[in-house]
């Protein structure tokens, strides 16, 4: 579950975990269980060398603290094909992340 104001952003049972070298794990929430209507995608874009071009999304609720908030990677290449139609949150930047694992 994520929020931010107060507000669920997403809440899902079905995030996927993607460990890389030392840094933090973090989880990839399908973009079905995303409320997208309280996102809006920034100009922002990077990329990768391992996971491809990343896309960007604010979260207006959460005002300046939650611009690029949100990353994806909409044409991941093939070595993380499973982040597709995945969405992941700076934990800094968004009021709460909870992992609730698969019933």
């Amino acid at each position: 579950m994520v929020s931010v104001a107060g507000r669920v952003i997403a809440e899902t049972r079905e995030a996927l975990t993607l460990r890389e070298a030392a840094y933090p794990a973090v989880l990839y929430i399908p973009r079905k269980d995303v409320d997208m209507a309280l996102l809006e995608r920034t100009d922002r874009a990077t990329y990768c060398p391992y996971k491809g071009k990343c896309a960007y999304y604010s979260i207006p609720l959460g005002g300046k603290r939650s611009v690029n908030a949100v990353w994806t990677y909409e044409d991941p290449f093939a070595a993380v094909a499973e982040i597709k139609d995945h969405l992941a949150f700076y934990p800094d930047r968004v009021e709460a992340i909870e992992e609730r694992p698969a019933v």
